[in-house]
């Protein structure tokens, strides 16, 4: 069982940038497979970005590709989303997820590939 709590969400002006972490429970953070969505008002929940357990490949949505970067750092417990050059579509609840892996270097960018979710963070992005 993993318990994940988002954090760092807020307000910014487009252009801006956020940081958002992730802190799980459990000693098994380091052979879970990590991931990032997003859902905006009335909209689905939308893959972000994703990440192996060994923070060695990571993936992204192509709509925030080349300004937002995830990271992971197992000593910690903790995956992060550094979300730069932010727009007003940016705006949402972001949630983090993971899923064990057992090691596997698949890369999982669907909702139902994970298992656990933290509460969400609130990201508002004015123009």
């Amino acid at each position: 069982q993993v318990q994940l709590v988002e954090s760092g969400g807020g307000l910014v002006q487009a252009g801006g940038s956020l940081r958002l972490s992730c802190a799980a429970s459990g000693r098994t953070f380091s052979t879970y497979a990590m991931g990032w969505f997003r859902q905006a008002p009335g909209k689905e929940h939308e893959f972000v970005a994703t990440i192996t357990w060994n923070g060695l490949v990571s993936d992204y949505a192509d709509s925030v590709k080349g300004r937002f970067t995830i990271s992971r750092d197992n000593a910690k417990n903790t995956v992060y989303l550094q979300m730069n050059s932010l727009k007003p579509e940016d705006t949402a609840v972001y949630f983090c997820a993971a899923r064990s892996t057992y090691y596997s270097s698949i890369l999982y960018r669907t909702r139902g590939d994970y298992a656990y979710w933290g509460q969400g963070t609130q990201v508002t992005v004015s123009s």
